[in-house]
């Protein structure tokens, strides 16, 4: 067992003596070795320095990149993508409410007209950007209003939005492309999508509603009682729950 030496120590026999020796060449091999391992890696960073002064160039040419290509790319795309909605959103706000020519009014804000761009144009001019994810939005609805459910589904599909009430709207516009298809499971399946991502007075019992009629036609009472219940015990001041109690009725006949 090793024992610990005080400093100025002698050894007094020579048994002691040979294991100093040992001692200390075992502690100076130790530090050659130590030595020896600082010297390569000195000589490794200076064989490699190039290569690691060239890393980090790279990465410090690749953030430069980001923030420029940020700030003198993106940011301005994304501006003039914004100032192109206007146009189309205008003739997208005026077919909502107008009594006739709501088709043409449509077609205006999908395809543009007098050298502006239309929705489509938006989408793949400035495909990415905020205004592009919108532009599917009117693009889709657009579609539905027109009664082309396909072309409704893909644009209203590469819609994505948290907001409650245009998330709710796109689902619930995809549940009524699907009903129009008599694909009333998938229809089904977007208006309980629709309630589910957000609670709103607004969406909410709208397509509570639309989910309780298509269960219904769907032979499903069960679930269309849950779905009109719910219309009258949360949301009671709703246009939806006017008539409600009769749609109950309906759902529980023939229990």
């Amino acid at each position: 067992m090793a024992t610990y030496k005080k400093r100025g120590y002698k050894p007094e026999t020579k048994a002691e003596q040979q294991e100093f020796d040992e001692q200390e060449s075992t502690t100076a091999e130790v530090f050659s070795s130590l030595d020896e391992g600082a010297s390569r890696s000195e000589e490794w960073v200076s064989k490699n320095q190039n290569f690691i002064l060239g890393a980090i160039g790279v990465i410090a040419i690749s953030v430069l990149g980001y923030l420029a290509y940020d700030q003198f790319v993106e940011k301005p795309k994304e501006a003039s993508a914004a100032n192109e909605m206007y146009y189309p959103q205008q003739y997208f706000d005026q077919a909502l409410v107008a009594t006739n020519a709501k088709d043409s009014l449509f077609t205006l804000a999908l395809e543009g007209a007098e050298g502006k761009y239309g929705f489509l144009d938006i989408i793949e001019e400035y495909n990415g950007t905020k205004a592009a994810n919108l532009a599917n939005y009117g693009a889709g609805m657009s579609y539905l209003n027109m009664n082309n459910y396909q072309e409704a589904i893909t644009y209203l599909e590469d819609f994505s939005s948290d907001d409650a009430v245009l998330g709710a709207l796109a689902k619930g516009g995809l549940g009524d492309a699907f009903m129009q298809l008599d694909q009333a499971s998938d229809a089904l399946g977007y208006y309980e999508a629709a309630v589910k991502h957000s609670g709103n007075d607004y969406t909410a019992p709208k397509f509570l509603y639309k989910a309780g009629i298509t269960a219904l036609e769907m032979g499903d009472k069960d679930k269309a009682l849950g779905f009109f219940q719910k219309i009258k015990d949360e949301f009671p001041k709703s246009e939806n729950a006017n008539s409600i109690d009769a749609f109950i009725g309906m759902a529980k006949s023939g229990e």
